[in-house]
């Protein structure tokens, strides 16, 4: 009965599926708005992905034999997509000058880092725990901070937040509130009820409630047609579903084709610009 009841629900390679699907919807959005032909519904479903994936990252970290593999991993894909967008912002870009802004493996990097100072804190190791939760949070007033002094060092401060050294405060695609619900997600992982509940509060205020109130002449009819984000909040219902199994499948599909699709459809949208 015990092993039926295990079996309900999602797998952890069935949630990463399910998030797959709806990231290249998203993208597809994304990459082609520009046509007028791609229904807006698509983005809508699309804000479910993220948050799914990061569920399945965060089960992945705690789980995983080798933490320090499965972070570098992810950030030598972050630090190499990170390099082509810095290429794209300074020498190629779309014809009419768009350029993606898909640095989500980067959020996930720095989430991993805070995390382990959490783990670290946890057994007392106080002087490592601190560093890496402290040291990330920081970084952004830093090097802005260097900016500010020294001008002329805005390329290398760039160049590093894109490549070595993301500053989560200026990464679109994830950034600081979604580290936050990452670390929240990662607190309350032993209770999913709660878990789930905590990520769809915390979802509609940091994606809902706060860009309604920030956004000067917002009105309700915008939450629906264009400040969408707060649906990511709905990730929580296949959350909760989660059955903590992982699955069979080829864990590297997912890690090779985030990047690879985004520079296909990237590569597409140009190419239309240009017929």
């Amino acid at each position: 009965m015990k092993n039926e009841i295990c079996k309900k629900g999602f797998t952890d390679f069935q949630l990463k599926w399910i998030a797959l699907v709806l990231m290249v919807m998203d993208h597809i959005h994304y990459f082609f708005e520009f046509t007028g032909k791609i229904p807006e519904w698509f983005s809508m479903l699309g804000r479910l992905s993220a948050p799914l994936f990061l569920f399945c990252l965060l089960e992945g970290f705690q789980h995983t034999r080798n933490r320090k593999k499965y972070f570098l991993r992810i950030y030598a894909i972050a630090v190499g997509m990170g390099l082509l967008q810095y290429i794209f912002i300074c020498f190629v870009r779309r014809p009419d000058g768009f350029v993606p802004q898909n640095q989500m493996l980067a959020t996930f990097s720095i989430l991993l880092v805070i995390l382990q100072g959490i783990d670290w804190c946890k057994q007392k190791k106080w002087g490592r725990g601190l560093s890496a939760i402290v040291l990330p949070l920081i970084w952004p007033f830093v090097g802005m901070g260097l900016i500010q002094a020294v001008p002329s060092a805005a390329n290398a401060v760039l160049l590093l937040h894109y490549t070595l050294l993301p500053m989560h405060s200026a990464i679109i695609d994830g950034g600081t509130y979604f580290i936050l619900e990452g670390i929240l997600l990662y607190l309350f992982r032993k209770r999913r009820a709660l878990q789930a509940a905590v990520f769809f509060v915390l979802a509609l205020i940091l994606e809902g409630v706060f860009p309604f109130l920030l956004t000067p002449g917002a009105t309700a009819e915008m939450l629906i047609t264009t400040m969408y984000g707060w649906m990511s909040g709905f990730a929580a219902i296949p959350m909760y579903l989660y059955n903590g199994q992982r699955g069979k499948g080829n864990k590297k599909l997912f890690y090779w084709f985030y990047p690879a699709h985004v520079y296909i459809l990237y590569g597409i949208s140009w190419v239309m610009q240009l017929l």
